[in-house]
């Protein structure tokens, strides 16, 4: 396409200079098969940047046009690999702006949204030493600040229009909700002061029994207003059919919980729920207190988890008396799964679905280190959100079979179970 592009505005593909011609030769003659196709996509790759390098100047080298912009400065080295093996090219410099090529821009939207980001710090002097030595392996140190404006705008204009795309196509009666954490600075350059920010995750399952990203954003996850702004977006992008939210107890989620999902069942994580637990133990007992409380979810039907937790409670209390009111307040929402289908109780009883996400988001993040704005984190970890919710439409296999979820909407007329306290909304 790039290439037609060029040729539709300029007419046919210039030739290859004899100099090219004449290391084509060489190889030719050295006999060497792989080196001659090396070389072949070498000269193939670098004409294409001549060329580019042409359209951006508005003349050719050593041409004279009325429409030329700048001039050619000499050229900087960049090191490609490629299937044939790895190739130098030459990227030209130009006397006013910056000149990088299309055709050496990375093509995944990960990829290039990672690439975005550090390219912006780099470019507004707030880099880390590692990411400037990333840059300079990346070839990037030459890049203008409008350069990387044009990237971080169209990956900004993707992500965008799928964080606000419709959400009216399907119902969605799970819900999870988890918060990771990233490093950003809360003003531009130096001088601003590098932060733990929230990224909030929603996903759902659907009534088919299929995953998708809903939605995410940056914030306070312990704010009330952040939460229950964040949860009416989705509502207003068409989000129904909600019988149940998994989260862990961050205090503003569960406050906007209540407003924005009145009547609907809340999941309290019971990973993050036992964590919590033994925090209230001597580490010598945690094991043990650990072990009892698993057991609980060990049990075949809801009436035997809910005697099970009764009966570890009053053990528990009896050694360690603050465990019991503990307990007691949290068991609703910590039960709230045996309300639902039994196939669904493993994925429904905590946010370790969402795991996955997380680690995908922290390791892509942990490239940058220190994002530059909250708008560059919403960049990245949309672009990771894009390519992991494709590939959960695109696989065969359904997160939740479609027969366990007939059976959650055969018995879609019983009263909630766990329903989020509305207080005094």
């Amino acid at each position: 396409m790039y290439g037609q592009a060029l040729t539709e505005e300029r007419g046919p593909p210039m030739a290859l200079p004899q100099s090219a011609l004449s290391e084509l030769l060489d190889a030719f003659r050295a006999g060497d098969g792989v080196d001659l196709v090396r070389e072949s996509v070498r000269v193939a790759l670098q004409e294409l940047i001549e060329l580019e390098a042409t359209e951006r100047i508005g003349a050719a080298p050593y041409e004279r046009a009325e429409d030329r912009t700048t001039e050619r400065n000499g050229h900087r080295p960049r090191m490609l690999t490629t299937k044939t093996g790895d190739v130098e090219l030459r990227i030209p410099k130009l006397r006013k702006g910056s000149f990088f090529p299309i055709i050496l821009e990375p093509r995944r939207r990960i990829d290039q949204a990672l690439y975005a980001v550090v390219m912006e710090a780099y470019v507004h002097g707030i880099s880390t030493r590692a990411v400037d030595d990333l840059v300079e392996a990346m070839g990037g140190a030459g890049i203008s600040k409008s350069e990387v404006s044009r990237i971080c705008a169209g990956l900004d204009e993707t992500v965008g229009a799928f964080r606000t795309r419709a959400l009216d196509h399907v119902e969605f009666p799970y819900i999870y909700l988890d918060a990771t954490y990233l490093h950003v600075r809360n003003q531009p350059g130096k001088g601003g002061q590098v932060v733990s920010m929230a990224v909030v995750v929603a996903t759902g399952v659907t009534a088919r029994g299929e995953r998708e990203i809903l939605g995410l954003d940056v914030g306070d996850s312990e704010d009330e207003v952040f939460w229950r702004s964040f949860l009416l977006s989705l509502k207003q992008r068409g989000l129904s059919g909600v019988k149940l939210v998994i989260s862990d107890q961050h205090s503003g989620l569960v406050k906007a919980l209540s407003r924005a999902f009145q009547g609907v069942a809340h999941q309290r994580c019971r990973v993050h729920f036992a964590r919590n637990l033994l925090a209230h133990v001597p580490k010598g007992q945690a094991e043990l207190v650990a072990t009892a409380f698993r057991m609980i979810f060990a049990q075949p039907t809801p009436a035997d988890v809910d005697a099970a937790w009764d009966k570890t409670r009053d053990e528990l209390a009896a050694r360690f008396p603050k465990l019991g009111p503990y307990m007691d307040d949290a068991k609703a929402e910590v039960l709230a799964f045996t309300g639902f289908p039994r196939e669904h109780w493993r994925k429904i009883w905590s946010t370790n679905p969402l795991e996955r996400v997380n680690k995908e988001i922290k390791r892509r993040a942990r490239v940058v280190g220190i994002f530059p704005n909250a708008a560059a984190v919403i960049r990245l970890v949309g672009a990771v959100l894009i390519d992991m919710h494709d590939e959960w439409i695109a696989g065969e296999r359904r997160y939740l079979s479609e027969g366990s979820m007939a059976k959650l909407y055969d018995t879609s007329d019983t009263e909630p179970v766990a329903a989020i306290d509305n207080g005094d909304a």
